[in-house]
Order: C-alpha cells, then sequence, then structure tokens
C-alpha cells in the first residue's frame, strides 16, 4: 500500500535551505528512508509506503525547527535527524542510554530528544535550550551517568547558579550548605531516580559524584569528567566563558537552560543566549534546540507553556 502526503513550506527561501545545495538533503532523505520526493517550488510530496513516509515527514518537520531555530543547516543535522527518526532510541542504537538500577530502560520519548542525546554522545560542548518539562537537565544527568558506568569518565560534576526569580542566598536560612540545597535539588532528584539512594550517597562521599554552585568552579580544571551546567540562563556573560573553559582532557560539557526563563536583571545579558550566537559555528560545539513538542511531563505542561508563549507574542506585536 502507497501513501502521498504533501508538505507546504513557508516560502522558496525556506525549500532551497530544506532541500540543500543541488538538493544534497533531498537525496541523502530519499535514499536513506527508500522514498520518492517530488519538490515543486514551495511544497514537497512524499510518497512511499505508510511508514516511510511518515518518518519522511517527521524528518522535514524536525529540519524545519533546526533551520528556524539556527538559521541554517548542516548536513550532519539531517544525518542526525535521520538517525533519530529510524532508530529512535531503541536499545542499543546511538540514542539509547541504557538501564537503570530499577531495570527501566532509559530512551529519548521525542526526535527533538533523540537528537539532543546523539549530540551529547558526538560533541564534547552541548548547549540544550528549550521550555520547561522537555527533559533537558534529566537527559544530561542520564548521559554522565552511562558514561561513568562505561568506564569512559570517572567523575560527574552537577553544577547550578544560585539565582531565582526574587530571591537572594542571603535571604535564606542556615550555613553555605543549607543555603545552595534548594538550588541542587533537581539535580538530586534526577540522580536518584536512576541509581539506588546508598550508591549517590558513596559517589558523593567519594567525590566521583560532585554537586556545586557556579561560584565553586573557578580556578579549576576538570579531566575525565562530565561536567553539567544546568539553569544555565542565569549566568551572565563572564561566568559562562569562565564554567565552558573549566573543560580538560577527556572531558565533556552540557549546558542547559530555558532562555525564556531568565531571572537575571533586566541589563544583564544571558550568559547562554550570548553562548548559544557566539559559538554557533564552531565545529564539535552542539546546539540543541527543544520545543514545546518535545515536553514529557504532564500533558498540561505543554499547554501552560504555548499559553505563556502565545501572551508574550502579543505583548511583542
Amino acid at each position: 500500500m502507497s501513501e502521498t502526503r504533501t508538505v507546504t513550506l513557508d516560502n522558496r527561501d525556506e525549500a532551497v535551505q530544506l532541500f540543500g545545495q543541488r538538493d544534497a538533503f533531498l537525496r541523502m532523505i530519499r535514499d536513506t528512508l527508500a522514498v520518492r520526493l517530488i519538490a515543486r517550488g514551495d511544497t514537497l510530496q512524499i510518497e512511499g509506503n505508510p511508514e516511510t513516509v511518515d518518518q519522511a515527514d517527521r524528518v522535514f518537520q524536525q529540519l524545519r525547527t533546526i533551520l528556524q531555530k539556527q538559521g541554517q543547516i548542516q548536513p550532519e543535522d539531517v544525518r542526525t535527524v535521520l538517525s533519530v527518526v529510524q532508530h529512535g532510541g531503541e536499545r542499543g542504537g546511538p540514542q539509547s542510554l541504557g538501564v537503570l538500577d530499577s531495570g527501566r530502560f532509559l530512551r529519548p520519548r521525542t526526535d527533538g530528544q533523540g537528537r539532543y542525546v546523539a549530540a551529547m554522545r558526538e560533541h564534547d560542548v552541548v548547549l540544550a535550550i528549550g521550555p520547561a518539562g522537555t527533559g533537558k537537565t534529566y537527559l544530561a544527568v542520564a548521559m554522565a551517568v552511562t558514561l561513568l558506568r562505561q568506564g569512559t569518565i570517572k567523575r560527574v560534576v552537577l553544577v547550578r547558579p544560585a539565582v531565582e526569580a526574587g530571591e537572594r542566598l542571603g535571604f535564606l536560612p542556615g550555613d553555605l550548605q543549607a543555603k545552595i540545597n534548594p538550588y541542587l535539588r533537581p539535580l538530586f532528584d534526577a540522580l536518584n531516580d536512576m541509581m539506588e539512594p546508598e550508591q549517590v550517597k558513596r559517589y558523593l562521599e567519594n567525590d566521583v559524584i560532585e554537586i556545586a554552585p557556579l561560584a565553586y568552579m573557578r580556578g579549576r580544571t576538570l579531566n575525565q569528567a562530565v561536567i553539567i551546567l544546568d539553569e544555565g540562563q542565569n549566568t551572565t556573560v563572564p561566568q559562562m566563558k569562565m564554567f565552558l573553559t573549566r573543560m580538560g582532557h577527556g572531558s565533556k560539557i552540557i549546558v542547559t537552560g530555558d532562555i525564556t526563563q531568565v531571572d537575571l536583571p533586566r541589563t544583564t545579558r544571558s550568559g547562554l543566549v550570548d553562548a548559544a550566537h557566539r559559538l554557533r559555528k564552531i565545529d564539535k560545539i552542539g546546539i540543541v534546540h527543544l520545543t514545546e513538542a518535545d515536553i514529557v511531563r504532564h500533558p498540561l505542561v505543554q499547554r501552560i507553556v504555548q499559553a505563556y508563549e502565545d501572551e508574550g507574542a502579543k505583548k511583542r506585536s
């Protein structure tokens, strides 16, 4: 049984970018998925069996998202999206993450998450930008734990800036450790979901896993480690530069954040926004944009995020 589906693009310029130079991307998609692609102006017709037509449609929608966020598409983007759509997070596949202590197999649940996991495997520096609920922090911690278990790295360092909406550390009760614990709670939660609490405790006591505020990173060089900066949108430009230069030999850096939720003073530029722009053309640095389609929390979260974005768009127009 054959199926035909038509993708309507915004304009001819989008089609040129999406199809690649001399239709190179079209040929790559056609040959990989064994579909027939017919391009006419700003429309694209996909023909083939229902499964491969659906895969091709998903590939083009993912590539359109990348083009919208990055302004261009690279051959590597096409290869990654094709791999994600074909193989997803199947066990042993390039986007799989492994088995948790509970016996549950951990895999990406959306195409965007699959691109994110692939980027973490392929690059030593990854910036993951997206709204709440898209799994940015959870998947980063999962990748770090996977590499730790495989013996690829020796340490996991989880970092957060101690900046939250309307709060200052000095107003919180207790000593410094008590003050910073609320900021690090999401990282503890992710760890405890992947490992037995006793093992997490042993790793913390032996410095195999370290959880620290961003200020503690200054002057350090970390080798054979995965270093994760959560809530990266709340760093300043100098702080982000300081953090990114902590990477030593055999290490990976992963920065996550939601650039619509910046809690810095209005006049202060977000270090994550700056880094995504400044580093976008550097090879071996992966910049992944997740969207509302990648939200995997309660279904209402996606609708809540969309409602706030719609309201923000009205105010800007």
